[in-house]
């Protein structure tokens, strides 16, 4: 696991070639495996494929998710706040697994944060999302996460990279 921690880096080019089904079935699936509060799962995950819809949902930012236009792949995470108290960090638990479940099987990832974040003419981007996916009123958009073959080369990171800093024992 430390090793697959060191090799998996945000992607944001992606190759031409369509996920396999296989592999995007191991993910959605790892994603139901995710931890959750008192295991109220919250969450729902949406699939895109579609070349046009990932295109549309490109756009649901101003900046930083036009990268999505060229992924193979796009799953969108949604939760009924409803639900949970702390969807948001069961969402992200789940985001993080997507993302992981996709590294181990050679794919690239990258995330694109929604909730909170605004697009064009200040609509927010889970509105903007839930209009194009018809997502129920309920549920909001915590994220979405690129997924394809990758089309860059990113160095692992080194021992020296990490910031040891940050790390304490028994007190800051």
């Amino acid at each position: 696991m430390y090793d697959m921690l060191k090799t998996r880096r945000s992607i944001r080019k992606f190759q031409d070639r369509e996920v396999e089904k296989e592999k995007i079935d191991i993910i959605l699936k790892s994603a139901l495996l995710s931890p959750s509060s008192r295991s109220r799962r919250p969450w729902e995950f949406i699939a895109v494929t579609d070349k046009s819809l990932l295109d549309e949902l490109s756009r649901c930012r101003e900046h930083s998710s036009a990268f999505l236009k060229g992924a193979p792949l796009g799953i969108v995470i949604v939760a009924d706040p409803k639900l949970c108290d702390v969807w948001i960090e069961d969402t992200s638990i789940a985001a993080t697994i997507i993302q992981l479940s996709a590294h181990s099987q050679g794919l690239g990832s990258c995330w694109i944060q929604v909730r909170d974040r605004h697009g064009a003419d200040n609509i927010k981007a889970t509105d903007y999302i839930g209009g194009i996916l018809g997502i129920p009123s309920q549920y909001t958009v915590e994220c979405m996460i690129a997924i394809g073959y990758p089309n860059e080369k990113k160095n692992a990171y080194t021992e020296g990279d990490l910031l040891y800093s940050k790390l304490h024992y028994n007190g800051y």
